[in-house]
């Protein structure tokens, strides 16, 4: 991927690895859209970035992302790459009473979302690269978040067969592989010991310029590079408490 004059589309863009990409992508010179549900934050980068393009968007339902994408075709027709970020993360048991309600959401955002509108950008005439962020929990996951880390590994697994489908596409399928870092993911103050966002987002560009489309640091890479019986020893370990 070249990472200067691109026209990119950050999906989650207002907050956490999502906003470190905006203002990174800005630096770089490159034209950014954000897109997200809180208003409130949408704003905030408004004012702190004017740069960046804010929409307000909720991926969870179907005509949101169709009307986005109508939207990208309409005004922003140069597109070329499309970044899906926007996660939930949540901390439940199977046995809550209200798991199944929760997780609709979880799911509807981590999968149904980025998979939609894949579908959808790929018809963009200049699309040339998508980024799928996935997680180091995709290989090895916290037991107290069962649907969140199922649906990274289900994206995982994903963007392995997209790269192979898109092979004859001239697209190029990248995939950023966070560890926990310092976010409000999951909840405020559940991260404040992990590494800070602006780390792993140095580490992605350099990884870019190399030309590497599986890009991880830290545990995540550890994660990607463990065997069996390793990975099998974090999970014990993980989830011991």
């Amino acid at each position: 991927m070249k990472i200067t004059n691109n026209k990119i589309l950050i999906t989650g863009g207002a907050s956490g690895i999502g906003l470190g990409l905006a203002t990174r992508f800005i630096k770089e010179n490159n034209k950014v859209i954000i897109v997200g549900r809180r208003e409130a934050l949408l704003n905030e980068v408004s004012v702190k970035h004017p740069g960046i393009i804010t929409r307000r968007v909720d991926l969870s339902l179907v005509q949101e992302r169709e009307d986005l994408y109508k939207w990208i075709s309409k005004e922003h027709s140069d597109l070329n790459v499309l970044v899906n970020n926007a996660g939930i993360q949540q901390r439940i048991s199977i046995t809550d009473s209200n798991f199944y309600s929760l997780t609709k959401d979880e799911i509807a955002i981590n999968i149904e979302a980025p998979l939609h509108l894949i579908s959808l950008f790929s018809n963009l005439k200049n699309l040339n690269t998508i980024i799928n962020i996935t997680s180091g929990l995709a290989f090895v996951p916290m037991a107290g978040m069962p649907v969140y880390c199922a649906s990274k590994s289900f994206f995982h697994s994903f963007t392995l067969s997209l790269r192979h489908q898109f092979k004859t596409r001239n697209i190029e399928i990248i995939e950023l592989i966070p560890p926990a870092l310092n976010t409000d993911l999951g909840g405020k103050g559940l991260h404040t010991n992990a590494p800070p966002v602006s780390e792993f987002i140095e580490a992605v560009f350099t990884q870019l310029e190399a030309g590497k489309t599986e890009i991880s640091y830290g545990f995540s890479e550890a994660m990607t590079k463990a065997a069996p019986d390793d990975l099998q020893k974090t999970f014990n370990r993980m989830n011991s408490a």
